[in-house]
């Protein structure tokens, strides 16, 4: 087999440290797959003197339609592994963020696999709808007719619940004593879970110990998250946050429909879940650099 290179334009943002390579769908790359698993590769993939990191969590192909009022942005992300994820909540708010570069509107929709998303754009904080989160065994999806809440899944207590993707939530003491790469894989490819999950852990933080963090109002919980597709812990993960506050609202952790902050390791989200309606996903998404990437097209 030999691999043809041809040269196509990208762009790599970034929603609290969880990164994206950007892609225009009107760009030929005819082997996304492998377009998405050699440029996100954290060991050999892009890279850049303004970038955080090598590599990406995955790559966003976007496709602005800007005769739509507001435009639109239809949103495909495929994952380091070569899959495709149904929805994103970082990757989301970073399509409308490019999308918002290129039209001067403040409101996107963003249309993905999951459903059409309401986006609002404040200079570099980005507000997104996430859909309802859901419980149901049927829309997680679950390999059984009953919902799973607080049981344990391969040895730690979790609750499944869809956000855009299925994701089994955990509420720790200290999400930094756990080693979430060693317990995670198994929970992600557990039999209840017939399309995987991704694996997310939550702690409340305590607003008396919360040290550099006590700006935030509110409930507060830190958050750390592996997740499908990319095989590895992330450094934010917005469907993951919003799960957190999906949880922690089921499990009686918090009131109400107030703001829920949410802190994965890249930084601060805030995400409202209320009762019968769309949750949202608010917080910075930024423009790392623009340059060219290989297309990766491979022949025999």
């Amino acid at each position: 087999m030999s691999v043809q290179h041809d040269r196509v334009a990208v762009e790599k943002y970034h929603g609290t440290g969880n990164d994206f390579i950007v892609v225009d769908a009107v760009e030929s790359i005819p082997d996304r797959p492998a377009f998405a698993t050699t440029h996100c590769d954290r060991s050999t993939g892009v890279e850049h003197e303004a970038a955080q990191r090598t590599g990406a969590d995955g790559v966003l192909f976007l496709a602005l339609e800007p005769h739509y009022s507001p435009p639109r942005v239809v949103m495909t992300l495929v994952q380091p592994d070569g899959s495709v994820a149904a929805m994103c909540g970082n990757g989301a708010r970073v399509a409308a963020a490019w999308a918002a570069e290129r039209t001067g509107s403040a409101e996107l929709m963003i249309d993905t696999p999951a459903g059409t998303r309401h986006a609002v754009v404040d200079g570099d904080d980005v507000t997104i709808e996430m859909g309802e989160p859901s419980f149901a065994p049927r829309d997680v999806p679950l390999a059984r007719d009953t919902e799973l809440i607080e049981e344990n899944v391969e040895g730690l207590t979790v609750t499944a619940v869809n956000t855009g993707v299925p994701h089994a939530v955990a509420v720790v003491d200290d999400v930094d004593e756990v080693d979430l790469e060693t317990i995670a894989p198994a929970v992600r490819h557990a039999d209840v879970f017939p399309e995987g999950a991704n694996v997310t852990i939550a702690s409340r933080v305590d607003p008396d110990e919360a040290g550099g963090d006590a700006h935030v109002d509110g409930p507060h919980f830190r958050q750390r998250t592996y997740e499908r597709g990319v095989e590895g812990e992330t450094r934010s993960c917005g469907t993951g946050a919003v799960a957190v506050a999906a949880v922690a609202k089921r499990l009686g952790l918090i009131d109400g429909d107030e703001e829920v902050t949410v802190s994965p390791p890249g930084g601060d989200l805030r995400i409202t879940v209320p009762d019968g309606e769309s949750a949202t996903l608010a917080g910075p998404a930024e423009r790392e650099f623009a340059g060219e990437l290989d297309t990766v097209m491979r022949s025999t």
